[in-house]
């Protein structure tokens, strides 16, 4: 299976927060850089902690973040 049926907008969140880098998310978020390019190219759906620290790192509500789509 390629992707998720949940997607992101952590991208935009970034550049809106002073053009933060995939790096510096990633420190804050305790991953690393390639998980941080992983979900936002929405190949990875984070677990529900990692979703709540990327949410936290970036001052946002986690539905601000992150939305599930549920297909059929």
């Amino acid at each position: 299976m390629s992707g998720t049926l949940v997607s992101n907008q952590i991208r935009r969140l970034r550049f809106e927060r002073g053009e933060m880098t995939q790096q510096a998310l990633a420190d804050a978020c305790g991953v690393t850089r390639q998980t941080i390019i992983a979900l936002e190219a929405g190949r990875y759906a984070p677990s529900l902690e990692l979703g709540f620290r990327i949410a936290d790192a970036l001052g946002v509500r986690i539905e601000e973040v992150f939305q599930w789509s549920k297909q059929g």
